[in-house]
């Protein structure tokens, strides 16, 4: 498992790197066309982490642990996508969601009440939040949630949600201090989505196991 995680981890820091050159050049309505720099690196490293990570601890069947895989693949694209050109692309957020819909049934740690109830919960706290803090959360980012909160469920959506925030907060502080950015200056939320998602995987006991349905009624 261990050579399998690290062949994981290398194919996702390459899929890292290059989604970040692609975010470069397409959409072409508004790429940048800049050269390779720190944020293609740290993409990548984060990526391999991240890819590495998660097939590490997944204790599912294989295939199982291949959607994971898969779903975590797109999510590196959207990232580097957001990062670089603030948007999320429905060539990339459709495929996300009919792959979590779809994984639903059949998905060993998550039921799927427990899915649909953490997605819908997920996008109703965003969307009221949204409304609260005009412009702080987009609409691609409800969109992006929704197939989130099918991936982990509740209420582990809700820990994805909280370090996503922590970590956003942080960024915009740094950003402040060191001037890189100002108060009305726009930080994309989707990035700091998939680290929470990420994060929550790796730290749940229940998620990327078999749990059955009577030891998930206690645990959760």
């Amino acid at each position: 498992m261990t050579l399998l995680a690290v062949a994981v981890g290398v194919a996702f820091a390459a899929l890292g790197a290059g989604a970040e050159r692609l975010a470069t050049v397409w959409p072409a309505d508004e790429a940048s066309h800049r050269g390779p720099g720190p944020r293609t690196v740290a993409l990548a490293l984060v990526s391999g982490l991240a890819g590495g990570g998660v097939a590490w601890r997944s204790s599912l069947p294989a295939w199982a642990t291949a959607v994971h895989l898969v779903i975590l693949g797109l999510l590196v694209l959207l990232t580097a996508t957001d990062l670089e050109q603030r948007r999320l692309p429905h060539l990339l957020l459709d495929p996300l969601l009919l792959v979590a819909i779809a994984f639903v049934p059949f998905n060993p740690s998550v039921e799927w009440r427990s899915a649909a109830i953490g997605s819908l919960a997920a996008i109703g706290f965003l969307g009221l939040l949204g409304v609260a803090i005009r412009g702080g959360v987009a609409f691609g980012d409800l969109l992006l949630v929704a197939p989130l909160g099918l991936l982990l469920g509740w209420p582990a959506i809700f820990v994805a949600i909280f370090v996503a925030a922590l970590l956003s907060a942080g960024v915009g502080v740094l950003l402040l201090v060191t001037k890189r950015a100002g108060l009305r200056s726009y930080i994309p939320f989707g990035p700091f989505l998939v680290v929470g998602t990420v994060v929550t995987l790796l730290r749940d006991p229940d998620l990327l196991r078999v749990v059955t349905a009577a030891a998930a009624h206690i645990t959760r």
